[in-house]
């Protein structure tokens, strides 16, 4: 055995890595080889590849996090960590966040985009889900029995918007009740009732005439109300203008 070449060279290469090892040890019990790899940079931007800027997020939260959640060096930070104290953040909905040779952090922020309020207290996204963030804009309202409605409004927010599309009117408030009936309110403070079934079909029959009979009863001030729950025909609110004589051939309203 001690005359094999190929044995000699095995001991002697794995006493070298002991010995490599041991002095490795040794070394940084007194030379504090931390220091040699801190992090120096923490590069923020934005995950969608056609822009780099964050729109609502800002330096002061970015630094905020960085100063209070970033610890460790180059190999020691959790890199989970700094991902769950971005995402933390009011308008950041999801993060990732790598290491960069040298010694760096990439980090990619996913901004909510918001595209309604949900009620008075938070926002909804375009994936219909309620976050809470501050947001001056103006954006329809949607309420509804539960916030896990939302993606259910949304949905129904686009197809409402398409079908209203011909008339140029657009969409305020949708409201969902417990019952599940649905309301609409438009920009020019008309609310349209929709109900429980059939609201697609309903909304294309008060687009289909308009032009011809309901545009005709705003004298001046829009109409305050109209329900669309009936068969074969509307039941309108004209506020203040003199109201039409109900058509008595009206079936029996739906629910």
């Amino acid at each position: 055995m001690w005359d094999s070449h190929r044995f000699l060279n095995f001991v002697s290469n794995l006493l070298l890595i002991l010995v490599a090892v041991a002095v490795i040890q040794k070394t940084y019990q007194y030379i504090d080889l931390s220091k040699f790899i801190k992090i120096k940079e923490i590069h923020v931007q934005s995950m969608y590849a056609e822009r780099t800027d964050l729109k609502y997020i800002t330096r002061e939260q970015i630094e905020r996090v960085v100063k209070n959640d970033v610890n460790g060096n180059f190999l020691s930070v959790d890199l989970i960590a700094v991902r769950d104290a971005f995402i933390k953040m009011p308008w950041v909905r999801d993060a990732k966040v790598e290491r960069i040779w040298p010694l760096g952090l990439n980090v990619k922020l996913e901004e909510h985009q918001a595209i309604a309020h949900w009620g008075s207290h938070a926002l909804v996204n375009t994936h219909g889900e309620v976050f809470r963030a501050v947001l001056e804009e103006k954006f329809p309202v949607f309420t509804g029995p539960m916030e896990a409605n939302s993606k259910e409004v949304i949905e129904k927010y686009h197809l409402f918007s398409q079908i209203l599309a011909p008339l140029q009117q657009s969409i305020a408030k949708i409201n969902l009740s417990s019952r599940h009936a649905w309301r609409i309110q438009l920009e020019s403070g008309t609310t349209l009732e929709l109900g429980r079934v059939a609201m697609e079909e309903r909304l294309r029959r008060y687009v289909s005439v308009y032009n011809h009979s309901i545009a005709h009863l705003n004298q001046g001030a829009p109409l305050a109300y109209i329900d669309l729950r009936y068969s074969n025909g509307f039941a309108v609110n004209v506020s203040d203008v003199q109201k039409p004589p109900r058509d008595k051939r009206e079936t029996r309203k739906e629910t």
